[in-house]
Parts: C-alpha cells; sequence; structure tokens
C-alpha cells in the first residue's frame, strides 16, 4: 500500500443511523457469488462481469420509487455477448433485464438476478437517405441522436423530457413519446425497422426482405403461433374495436395487442409488439426511426389563467388552431419550479389556483410562423388570462433564450417538484391519459384524491393529449405511509378506468407500479391474450419477470427503497439520471447519481456492517478520486445538485492535518512553487519522456496516485520566465495570464506567439491595450487547491487574488481578463464562499471576463481578418459552460476559419487541472468518444482555451490543441 494512502474509515458517514429494512445483508457484501460469478467470467471475459458489491448497489437503483439489487452486472459488447448471456440464462433458469439510461420511471431498468448494461457500448448513428432516416444504436441519447440529424433539418418523433438522458433503447422499449408525440409521433409509427434478439438466440432484422422466410426456418413454433393469435385477435369484432379505441389515445400500458391488426406477417408483428414491450420480448440492438422535419421557424408563450378549469378548457382552442404542444403546469409545479435556475423568482408568489399553458406553433418558414401566431393570437383574444405576478407577459416570442427557459422549467416537472419534497421521502412519478374533451374535469378529480388520501397535490402534463402527470411523496420506510401509497393507487386506478375509461400508464410504461392493474384497464380478455404472448414469445420466462405482467394484486408495493437522509447538497437527489451523460467518469466508474446511490446505501447500514465496509473500500478511487470535480453534473440535475462539490468535501475529509498545513503553505509561497514548477518543466522536456514515466510511476506506487502526477509525454515544454512588456497607461483592461500559462509553454511544434503576447497583440491592435501586473508571479485563481479540497490553502489564495485583482483593476474600474477558462470560473465564481466579508464585498465591484468573452465581445468588431484556415475543430471547455462561453469560443473561430466544427459529443475532457496526470485512464475514459468523431476527418485547426484540457484532447486525439486567442492573432496579423 502507498505511504499516504488515505483510510477509507475517513469517508463513514459520522450521523447516527439504524439500519434500514432494505439494507443490502451482510451475507452479499462479498458481491457476485459462486459458481455465477466464475461462469459468466468465463462467458464474456472479466472486464465484462461487475461483480463487486459497489458495482451492484449503483446499478441497483433507477429513476423509479424501486431499488432492487442485482446478483450481477454484465457489460455486453456485441449482439453475440447478449446472445450468449440469454442462453445462459436460459439453460440455467435464470433472469436476465435490459439496462440502458436508468430513466425509467417504473422499475423497468431493475432486475433481481443478472443485470445487462447496454448503454456502455451501444452508442452510435448513422444518418440514411440526408437525414430522412437513421439507424440508431440503442444506447446513443435522444439529445445525442437530435443533434446529429438538426444538421440535417431533421429530428425525432419521440421527444422525452428525458431527452438529455434517456436512451433510443428505452425509448423504444417504453414507446416513450413527449411533450409533441402525441400518438402519431411516437416510436410505435415512426419506427421503420428495427434489428433485435430474441429470447432462443435468433437475431432478426425487420428490414430485411428475407426476414420472414428466415425467422420461419429458425423459429417456426414462434411464427405459426403469433399467427394464431393474430386471426383470433382478428375474429372477436368486439375485441378488436376495443383494442382500436384504446389507442386512440395515449396507452403504453401492457403489450400492443395493435401490432395483431397492424402487422401482416410474423416480423412485421413482431416489430410492433417489440416497441412498448420493456425489455420482456427480447434486445432491441438496432433501431431505424422515420424522422420528421426540424421546423426552426417557433413562437412560443407562457399563458396565465386563474383556474385549472380556464386552463383546460383553452386547450382545445390551441389544438385546432395548429400548436405543436399546449403544456399544462398547475400552481404547484410553477412555485415548485423556481428551484430552477433562470425561472423567474416570483413564481414563488404565485396563487395556488394559478394554471399555466406552455403553447408552442413550429412552421418550416416565416411565412407560416406569421399564420400560426395570427392563428394563436386570435384564441388569445377571447381568453381571459391573469398576470399575478409581474415576470408574467403572457405574450408570444420568438426569442430562442426565453423559449428554452420556458421549456427548462416544464421538463424539470419530475426533479423540481420532487427535489422540494421533504427530506427521506420516496418519489413516485406518475403518468395517466383521458380523452382530452375530460381533461379539465380529470385535473380536478385527480386533485381531489390527492388531498383526500394526504397527497400534495401537483399536476403537469401533455394538455393537447390528455395526458397528465403528477407526483407522490411518501416513506417508504413507513409501514402507514405505503398502505396510505396503496390506498391512493387503488382508488386512482378504478378512477382513471371506470369514470374515464382512460389509460393507466400513457407514456411511461406499465412497468412494476401498474403491472397489478392491467386487468383493471384492459379486462380479462385481452390481459390474459397479452400473457399468452409473453409464453409464446418468451416460453421460458428469461427475461424481466414481473415488469409488465404481475399476478400479485400488491405486486407495486414490493421492494418500495428508502430513500435516508446524505449530505445536504445531494439529499435534493431524485435519482432520476439527468447527470449521467455530462459525467467525465459514468463510462470509468460513477455516475454523480451512482455516488449519490451508494452513499445512501451506506446510510442503510449499521456502522462497522461488513457491507458498509465494502462500499467504503471501494469508494475512495471509484468516486472521490476518479471525479473530475468539474461540476458538469450540476449543470445538468434540473436542481443543481453539485455532486463535484461533494467529491470535493470528500478530499478534504481525507486531508490529515499535516497535508492541510503544507497546501496551505504552497499557497503562502506559490511564488517559488511556480518557479520550481517551470524549472522542473523545463529540465523534464530535455529528459527521454520514457524514463520520466518510469520515475513518476515508481513514485506514484511508493507515495500515492491521487497526489504524485504521472509524466505523459504530450506535455509541454516550459513557458518564458518574463511575461510581455505592457503599460498601465492607457489600458482597457488588466490582463491575468493563468499561472498554468506562465508554467507551460506553446504546443510542441507551434512556431507563432505565446498565448500572452497573442492577447496583447491582437487586443493592441483592436485598439483596446491591456496591462499585465509586474506582480501577477506568486498569484492563483485558488482552483488547484479548490479542486483538491485544501480548504486552508484554498482560503489563502482566493483572498489574495481577489485583493491583488482588486487593487490591479483600480477598484474593479477595469475588467480583469482571464487567459483560461477554468481559471474566469475561479476567480468569478469559486473563490466566493472562501472568502472574507471584507473581500466579499471587494469581489461584487470586481467584473472578471474571459479570454473568449474579451476577443468575441469587445476585440472582434475593431479587428481585421487578414488570412482565414480552412478548418477548425473546437473543444469547448467545462468551465466555458459554466460561464456560459461556448458561443464566443464559435464566434472567435468563425472569425478564423472558413468552417467550423464543433463535436457532437463533446464534453468535459476529465483533464481536471492535473486530475488528468493523476488518473489518465479518467481523461481517456472521458474523451473517447469526442476523440473518435474528431478523427474521422483532418482540420487544419484545433481550438480551444484552456491549456490542460488541450494537452489532454492533444492525448485524446494525437493532435495539437491550441488557444483560439492565438489563432485569432494569426487571422489579424498584419501582412
Amino acid at each position: 500500500m502507498p505511504l499516504l494512502e488515505p483510510k477509507p474509515e475517513a469517508l463513514r458517514p459520522d450521523t447516527a443511523r439504524a439500519p434500514s429494512h432494505d439494507r443490502v445483508p451482510d451475507d452479499r457484501a462479498v458481491g457476485t457469488p459462486e459458481p455465477l460469478r466464475g461462469d459468466l467470467m468465463a462467458l464474456l471475459g472479466p472486464d465484462k462481469v461487475l461483480w463487486k458489491l459497489s458495482d451492484l448497489v449503483r446499478y441497483a437503483s433507477d429513476a423509479s420509487p424501486y431499488r432492487f439489487v442485482p446478483q450481477v452486472v454484465l457489460v455486453p459488447e456485441s449482439v453475440d455477448d447478449v446472445s450468449a448471456i440469454m442462453a445462459y440464462a436460459r439453460d440455467r433458469g435464470r433472469h436476465v433485464v435490459f439496462r440502458a439510461a436508468g430513466t425509467s420511471l417504473n422499475g423497468q431498468s431493475q432486475g433481481e438476478d443478472i443485470l445487462v448494461d447496454v448503454r456502455h457500448h451501444w452508442a452510435g448513428i448513422e444518418v440514411l437517405d440526408d437525414g430522412a432516416r437513421a439507424r440508431i444504436r440503442p444506447g446513443t441519447t435522444v439529445m445525442r441522436a437530435n443533434a446529429t440529424l438538426a444538421r440535417h433539418g431533421r429530428l425525432l418523433g419521440p421527444d422525452p423530457a428525458s431527452a438529455i438522458a434517456c436512451t433510443i433503447g428505452g425509448v423504444v422499449a417504453n414507446n416513450a413519446s413527449g411533450m409533441t408525440a402525441g400518438t402519431t409521433r411516437n416510436s410505435y409509427r415512426t419506427v421503420a425497422s428495427l434489428t433485435f434478439v430474441l429470447p432462443g438466440g435468433t437475431v432478426v432484422d425487420t428490414a430485411s426482405p428475407t426476414a420472414d422466410a428466415d425467422l420461419a426456418a429458425a423459429e417456426p413454433r414462434l411464427c405459426e403461433e403469433l399467427l394464431a393469435l393474430k386471426a383470433e385477435i382478428e375474429a372477436d369484432a368486439e375485441l378488436t374495436a376495443r383494442i382500436r379505441a384504446k389507442y386512440e389515445i395515449k396507452n403504453t400500458n401492457g403489450y400492443r395487442l395493435d401490432a395483431f391488426l397492424d402487422g401482416a406477417t410474423p416480423v412485421q408483428i413482431l416489430r410492433g409488439l417489440m416497441v412498448g414491450s420493456e425489455g420482456t420480448f427480447g434486445f432491441i440492438s438496432e433501431v431505424v426511426f422515420d424522422t420528421l422535419p426540424l421546423d426552426r421557424q417557433v413562437s412560443t408563450a407562457l399563458l396565465f389563467f386563474p383556474s385549472l378549469p380556464a386552463a383546460a378548457a383553452a386547450v382545445p382552442l390551441f389544438n385546432e388552431a395548429g400548436a405543436i404542444a399546449v403544456e399544462l403546469m398547475d400552481g404547484n409545479t410553477l412555485r415548485a419550479s423556481v428551484s430552477v435556475k433562470g425561472v423567474p423568482a416570483d413564481w414563488a408568489e404565485l396563487p395556488k389556483e394559478t394554471t399555466a399553458l406552455l403553447v408552442e406553433f413550429r412552421s418550416p418558414d416565416a411565412a407560416g410562423r406569421d399564420a400560426c401566431e395570427a392563428a394563436a393570437a386570435e384564441v388569445v383574444r377571447g381568453l381571459e388570462l391573469v398576470r399575478p405576478v409581474a415576470s408574467v407577459t403572457n405574450e408570444f416570442t420568438r426569442d430562442a433564450g426565453t423559449i428554452a427557459g420556458y421549456w427548462k422549467a416544464r421538463k424539470a416537472f419530475v426533479t423540481a417538484v420532487g427535489g422540494s419534497r421533504p427530506s427521506g421521502t420516496t418519489l413516485i412519478t406518475e403518468d395517466f391519459a383521458v380523452p382530452p374533451s375530460r381533461l379539465a374535469e380529470a385535473c380536478e378529480a385527480l386533485l381531489e384524491l390527492q388531498a383526500a388520501h394526504g397527497f400534495d397535490a401537483a399536476v403537469a402534463g401533455h394538455a393537447a393529449h390528455g395526458n397528465l402527470h403528477f407526483l407522490l411523496a411518501f416513506d417508504a420506510a413507513k409501514e402507514s405511509d405505503v398502505d396510505r401509497y396503496a390506498a391512493f393507487m387503488a382508488d386512482f386506478c378504478r378512477l382513471t378506468v371506470e369514470r374515464f375509461d382512460g389509460s393507466l400508464k400513457a407514456e411511461h410504461a406499465t412497468g412494476r407500479n401498474i403491472a397489478p392493474f392491467l386487468e383493471l384497464e384492459w379486462g380479462p380478455r385481452a390481459t390474459e391474450l397479452m400473457w399468452r404472448t409473453k409464453q409464446v414469445i418468451d416460453p421460458d420466462g428469461v427475461l424481466a419477470p414481473r415488469i409488465v405482467l404481475d399476478r400479485d394484486p400488491r405486486a407495486h408495493l414490493r421492494g418500495l427503497k428508502t430513500i435516508p437522509r446524505v449530505e445536504a447538497v445531494a439529499d435534493p437527489c431524485i435519482e432520476c439520471g439527468f447527470c449521467e451523460p455530462t459525467c467525465p467518469s459514468h463510462d470509468l466508474t460513477t455516475s454523480p447519481r451512482q455516488r449519490i446511490v451508494l452513499r445512501r446505501e451506506m446510510m442503510r447500514q449499521p456502522d462497522g456492517s461488513p457491507a458498509e465496509q465494502n462500499l467504503l473500500e471501494a469508494y475512495g478511487y471509484d468516486a472521490v478520486d476518479t471525479c473530475a470535480g468539474d461540476s458538469t453534473c450540476k449543470l445538468a440535475c434540473p436542481v443543481g445538485i453539485d455532486t463535484g462539490a461533494m467529491m470535493k468535501a470528500f478530499r478534504h475529509r481525507r486531508h490529515s492535518p499535516r497535508e492541510e498545513r503544507i497546501a496551505a503553505l504552497t499557497a503562502k509561497r506559490f511564488r517559488m512553487v511556480e518557479a520550481a514548477a517551470r524549472l522542473a518543466v523545463a529540465a523534464a522536456s530535455r529528459i527521454d519522456d520514457r524514463l520520466l514515466e518510469g520515475v513518476t510511476g515508481l513514485a506514484r506506487r511508493a507515495v500515492r496516485p491521487d497526489l504524485v502526477p504521472e509524466w505523459l509525454p504530450e506535455i509541454p515544454g516550459a513557458a518564458a520566465r518574463k511575461l510581455p512588456r505592457t503599460s498601465r497607461v492607457g489600458a482597457r483592461a488588466v490582463y491575468y495570464p493563468a499561472c498554468v500559462n506562465r508554467i507551460f509553454g506553446s504546443p510542441e511544434g507551434y512556431s507563432g506567439p505565446s498565448l500572452q503576447q497573442a492577447v496583447v497583440l491582437v487586443s493592441a491592435r483592436a485598439g483596446k491595450p491591456v496591462w499585465i501586473p509586474d506582480d501577477v508571479v506568486g498569484t492563483c485563481c485558488a482552483t488547484i487547491w479548490h479542486s483538491k479540497g485544501y480548504d486552508a490553502g484554498n482560503a489563502v489564495m482566493a483572498n489574495r487574488i481577489v485583493e491583488a485583482a482588486w487593487g490591479w483593476t483600480a477598484g474593479g474600474t477595469l475588467p480583469l481578463v482571464v487567459d483560461a477558462s477554468s481559471c474566469t470560473l475561479g476567480i468569478a465564481d469559486e473563490v466566493v464562499p472562501y472568502l472574507t466579508e471584507e473581500n466579499r464585498e471587494l469581489h461584487r465591484g470586481l467584473t472578471v471576463m474571459d479570454s473568449l468573452v474579451w476577443a468575441a465581445e469587445e476585440l472582434l468588431p475593431e479587428l481585421t481578418v487578414v488570412r482565414r484556415t480552412g478548418s477548425a475543430v473546437l473543444h469547448p471547455t467545462c468551465s466555458m459552460e459554466h460561464l456560459d462561453d461556448v458561443a464566443q469560443l464559435r464566434a472567435v473561430a468563425e472569425a478564423c476559419a472558413d468552417e467550423v466544427m464543433m463535436p457532437d459529443d463533446a464534453a468535459c475532457c476529465g483533464f481536471a487541472g492535473d486530475r488528468g496526470m493523476l488518473h489518465k485512464e479518467l481523461t481517456a475514459s472521458a474523451t473517447r468518444k469526442e476523440a473518435a468523431e474528431v478523427n474521422t476527418r483532418e482540420y487544419d485547426a484545433y481550438l480551444s482555451a484552456n491549456r490542460m484540457c488541450e494537452i489532454g484532447m492533444d492525448r485524446a486525439t494525437g493532435r495539437s490543441y491550441h488557444s483560439a486567442l492565438m489563432e485569432l492573432e494569426r487571422a489579424t496579423r498584419p501582412r
């Protein structure tokens, strides 16, 4: 063990706690038992088998209120792997559940035996027919697919609110729809073809001209029985009419029996049945969608009504006017949304009765948009709208930023309302549909029912389609609360079916919590046909038992998860998974959601239990060390949970008092540290890379990998010892060269001016000279200490840089321009909690500006571009995302290059200062997709605006990245 390896006990929860009834028992602390573990390693290889307790626990939770700990988690890479897994399970009487993004709201992605991760190795999109169709792999998120399709003016029909995280496999398997899909744009209607693996191992490509012949040869019994079921259904006129009627409104409860009516052959029937089958019929390995036009002319309004009935009455009017979306939010939903960044604070003061409709029109051209706006205006003239708070306008807008804010508030319904629930309570999200004409009646009945059972009343939904959502929060550790939930569900299901003839699941699919009520909605005849269909396709019952079909009337009460209190920053988490795609480590170790899930399991355990000890031992590396600390999870989380901040706090907890003192000393003497670092880099550039890698590798093993950086061949030589000479007289801004740019020089082989010289030169050309203070050496943005959780050192440097900046900028009269985006973020935001009250006051008077913003907004209008490069590819850093200046990076690049490309897979590189040198596997994992996309072709320039991120991308791509400011200097350099 390395000398300074931190003790796992440092992260042990220090709060008093009683063992939870749903904790992992001690006999499961060792993880996957034998012979299961050994069998599967021999079958697939050890890298595809996750068996540690921490692996099983982090996969045990999804966005639903349920929690089942699997026996093992498998990560297949190919269809052959999946076939082998199903054959193994079939031969040994085991069960298999497929899990993609884990955003399912009803427990569909949880299993008690073999759980198969079909996200990790299953992403990718191929555009067909110039975007008219797209072939997409199941692990691809909806947002990622639409980003590629947008280049062709197309998009997918399904548009669930979880598009940032949910994947195509789950969308198709649940027939998820969303804001605009309704019954005509969902997966059932827009899937052109599927490739899937049946439980027997047969692979079916429904687009193949020989698909039916191949299936008949491989599985003749299956084909015969599917056609027999079709004939039986078609012979029953009453049943046929009932099936057709059930799908006139949104309905994802049970299997798509209309597939037997719509499909003429076994393959066509299976294509329809697979949609919405929730992983119970097979594994979908590829989907070909018919895409839809991306109408870019958009006009949107958020209209406020005095009551829910008044809003509901307006819905059909907007439908008739041609609105693509009419979304409803009641007063409780609107008030809870103030927790979402960008939502007006005065919504908190809205009257309880207030209800809003988010109405959107989309058109392919300006003429169509004008016509839509005219139709909308005619509707609005006849409405009695209210303006109960100042931010309400009740006006249609074309402004993209305003529209995005409206949709952000609407899409955050589950997480914003759920995030404000009482601590320690479980959240259940229900969705149902009624005929749109009965929307108002259904809303009122629902709110009355919630109140009668003691639940906070809140409702939102896709009003245009009669599809409503609501939330229930209760304590699953209390029997009385579980009984209250059970009573509510019984009454709710009877209300929906008997009073409204509605769908118990409109778009979230049956799942565990509606399976017991399937027969209530469909009746015994149709339900029995669903059981027979399952028997025909999966005769051994291998796939996803109890997820769609379950005869236990109390099945929805089994496996309800407790939500123990954890650290305050993470306690509101509802485990929705929106954070996962943005996290640099989510394909390597854990995601933000999983870090919180693991912490909650520790809180379920009695102090010192074998399970707790095993989780603690894994948590150090899996959660704390491999967190990049970039906090992009905060941007993706609708309630702004910053799991990165929690990991930095855990790093602080692991530090000894001696380590804290040393860190504080380095801050106090940073001038010496900086000089030594530059000398070391200069010396290292003259030594063979392999020798340096060997020496640093030995040091890391002897001391601690998280303390000693590993030498990387991509690390550039040292920066010049002296900074460019500038004058304070006439300066329009103070230029602060970040310490990383004072230590590391330009990329190897780059022949132009250094970054500091480039900023000085290009500012002077624009007639806005900058001044570099003489005493910047020895100062820093404090991120070095902040990212590692060294609070004392962070406080020392945070206060020093603010005091220095106050003096340099003459009390805030000049902007402070910073040439590394992470350092801009550090000085602008991250230092604040560590400042004295006096220095917080000084900080409020500073204008901290990223060099990209300086260049794009202050310099570009005054510059003349004299040479342009052909093409440039960009790497937007996570700090740019936080600072919201990615657009400025693009603006600078577009001034310098004829063609500018932002990779669809661009994301945080995970280098995180020096973390990419401490854990190079983190950067390798984080950049894998982006690097693959970048390397599909050659570019003339590779641009970013942060030196360490550029090094990370150099390593990932084998290319040479440099600052966009350096490229701007070259583009505007006089001939």
